[in-house]
This record gives structure tokens, sequence and C-alpha cells, in this order.
């Protein structure tokens, strides 16, 4: 592994009664053809090897710590968390979790609880933005300038899968307001390598450019009614789409059909799902009245103190189980 600093344990989130509860959830909510292909083939496809498997990981299990690498001639920092039975020779997949305009890595750890899960989880640390030097992601207005995050996240899976033990066809993303639409922003520009796409309260910003995807990607979007920092409804002086709307472009994206089913979880949730997308593409989003521009947490996190009606993170975990790569194209 590149340079490492800040060597530490880290407590992990308990996660395993939502986990379970996120999963029966999320099965309802799945395209049938997803679930039903789990089933079928009992569980994700087989995993490939990373050339890291076997290697030492530089940092032991079950703690997390600081690294960094060099991308497009500037050092990029990133932080990794290995599951408390993490192994060399067995290949798990990676989480890469994107944190929102003005926050860091550790922050983001602490937020989502991606420690938990039985995966490396990766935080990387975005450059400094033109908005008062806070960190940000590509394709916002106050994103770095001359700074290619796409890249560096094409860089950084490399170093992961050199350097520890990787299944390739299971790297997924999930990010969080301008990590969320950065997160969108990979699902145009890297489908072929990140096997899904996770969002919470997500920036969609126009910078991002034009979305021409190479194959349709898997995607999960939670927003909340009452978010007034990038409001459900848009906000057409920055550009920032209707929810609906981007979610109507992201279904056209994957092929799905134009119609979409509505769910009543209760508790002010609804679970909208897209059917018959094409390919590997699958479209799910959470409407959640009441939730402001923070994490879907059900215990206070460092987005509020302001319990949720559910978690996020569960949820998006198994929607990562459910859709691996069937094969591992290049970036």
């Amino acid at each position: 592994m590149p340079k490492t600093s800040s060597r530490r344990p880290v407590v992990r989130r308990a996660l395993g009664s939502t986990l379970l509860a996120a999963a029966t959830l999320l099965a309802a909510a799945l395209p049938a053809t997803a679930a039903t292909a789990a089933a079928q083939h009992g569980g994700p496809a087989l995993s490939h090897r990373s050339s890291g498997c076997g290697e030492n990981p530089g940092q032991g299990a079950g703690t997390s710590a600081d690294h960094t690498l060099v991308s497009g001639g500037i050092e990029r920092r990133y932080r990794v968390h290995l599951p408390a039975d993490y192994r060399r020779n067995r290949p798990l997949p990676v989480v890469l979790a994107f944190h929102g305009q003005g926050r860091t890595s550790a922050y983001m750890e602490e937020l989502t609880g991606f420690d938990a899960v039985d995966a490396i989880a990766v935080y990387p640390q975005g450059a400094p933005g033109t908005e008062k030097g806070k960190p940000s992601w590509q394709g916002a207005p106050y994103s770095a300038p001359g700074v290619d995050d796409v890249r560096f996240t094409g860089d950084l899976i490399t170093a992961l899968e050199r350097n520890l033990c990787v299944d390739e066809t299971r790297v997924h993303a999930a990010g969080k307001s301008n990590g969320g639409g950065f997160t969108a922003l990979l699902a145009c520009r890297m489908p072929g390598r990140i096997a899904s796409f996770s969002i919470a309260s997500g920036a969609f910003y126009p910078q991002s450019g034009p979305c021409e995807p190479t194959a349709p990607a898997p995607v999960l979007d939670f927003h909340g009614l009452a978010d007034t920092t990038i409001p459900y409804d848009g906000n057409p002086a920055k550009g920032l789409p209707a929810v609906p709307d981007w979610l109507a472009g992201r279904a056209a994206l994957a092929g799905c059909a134009p119609t979409s089913r509505d769910r009543d979880r209760g508790d002010g949730v609804t679970v909208r799902t897209w059917r018959h997308c094409d390919g590997r593409g699958a479209l799910v989003h959470y409407r959640v009245a009441g939730l402001a521009h923070d994490w879907p947490s059900t215990s206070p996190n460092p987005d509020s103190d302001q319990p949720a009606v559910l978690d996020a993170t569960p949820v998006m975990w198994q929607f990562m189980r459910h859709h691996p790569l069937r094969s591992r194209a290049g970036s």
C-alpha cells in the first residue's frame, strides 16, 4: 500500500439486525430479475481475485489507516478500513464512500458506518475547491480546478486491487451531497469497473457534463422532502434539477420501462422502483418525508441529532450485494 499513517482501531457501528431488516425491504424493491438471479446462483457472481491477494496489506485487520497516492501529478489521500476478519487470500468487496463538500474522509467514515459491513471500506478525500478551500469533488460549481477525480478514482481502485485482496467484480461507490453527485458522475463514466452506485441527498449539478455511459448501471438513491440545501423540487438558479426529473433521466439511461412502481413503506417513506431495465441497469429511489440534508440514520450521527425513520447504510449494502459486475471491464 502507498504511504500510510494514523493507524488506529475503529469501533464499528452495530448493524446486524438493521442489515437483516434492510435485506427484506430491498428484496421487495429490487427488480425480480436481479433478486431471482442472485437466488439461482447462490448470491453474487464468482469472485475475481485481484493481484493483491496474498500481499501484506500494510495495516492490521480491524483498523483504519490513512494512505496517499499520486494521481494526475497530485498527491491524493484516502482512508481504508479493513474488517476484523480480513485475510490475505479471501477476496472482499470494496465500498468507496465519497463525503460531501467541506467534509473529510474521517467524517464520512463515522457518518456512514460502512466499517461494519463485510467489505474493505474506503473513504477518499476530496481536493480543496474554490469555495474557501472546502474539500469537494468533480462536477460541482465549486470543484477544484483542473483536478480529475474520475481519474483519481480509477487510480485508487488500481492501487487497492494491487495491494489488498479485492473481488474485482464487487467494487461499489456511495456518496452524500456533492459526493453523491460525484457518485452519479461515476455511474456515467465507470459503469464497467464499478458495480453499483448508491446516493444520499445527491447534488446533481450541470457542471458534471453530459452522461454517456458505456453500459446501464444499477443506481440506488435517497432524498428527503425536507432538504433545503439540495431541494427535492430542484433549484433552477443553481441548475439543480428536481429529483423526479433526474430520476427520469437515469431511468432512460438504464433503458428502464418509462413507468415506475411506488410502494408505501410507512413512516413517510415511499420506495419507487423502475422495472425491465437493460442489462445490469436498475433504479430504486427512497423518498423520505421529514428528512433534511442528512445521511438517513435511525440514531444520531454527525449530520444530525434528529434520528430518521430508516438507515441508508444497510439498505445500500444489500443493494450492492445484489449487483456485482458479471465481468470486469477496463476503466
